[in-house]
């Protein structure tokens, strides 16, 4: 009997990941505060799980309406869910970026990558009874 880990650990294997990725999108926010005409970006985590569900279940897929379209096969978005950031106030030097905003979704990333840790240990520690028998 073999163990399928991504069967055990489910979605929060890809949830770690995804918010290690965000963390770094938002610090590289934080960094370009004074960077004249930097766009402030994020990552969607939901664009990013939609993305994951699709590939599990084959791929994408584009419609043709026409038989003279051509047809297109194994198209990827780099990042999917990698957004620009709507600016709350205009600035000057065309900079979006908040700093207080970033600070604050840079806590609410940690926050929930504190979580998904903790629910991927717990994961893990299911089956390490598991094998042991306990």
């Amino acid at each position: 009997m073999t163990i399928n880990f991504d069967k055990a650990l489910g979605i929060h294997e890809k949830a770690l990941g995804f918010r290690s990725q965000r963390a770094e999108v938002l610090a590289n926010n934080i960094a370009n505060a004074d960077t004249p005409n930097y766009k402030a970006r994020d990552l969607e985590f939901s664009t990013v799980l939609a993305e994951q569900a699709k590939a599990q279940e084959g791929g994408f897929a584009i419609a043709r309406t026409n038989g003279k379209h051509i047809p297109v096969e194994g198209l990827e978005l780099a990042d999917p869910g990698l957004r620009f950031r709507t600016p709350a106030h205009p600035s000057l030097d065309q900079n979006t970026v908040d700093v207080q905003v970033e600070q604050a979704e840079y806590a609410k990333n940690a926050i929930d990558f504190q979580a998904s840790f903790t629910l991927l240990n717990s994961k893990f520690k299911g089956l390490m009874n598991a094998l042991r028998g306990e």
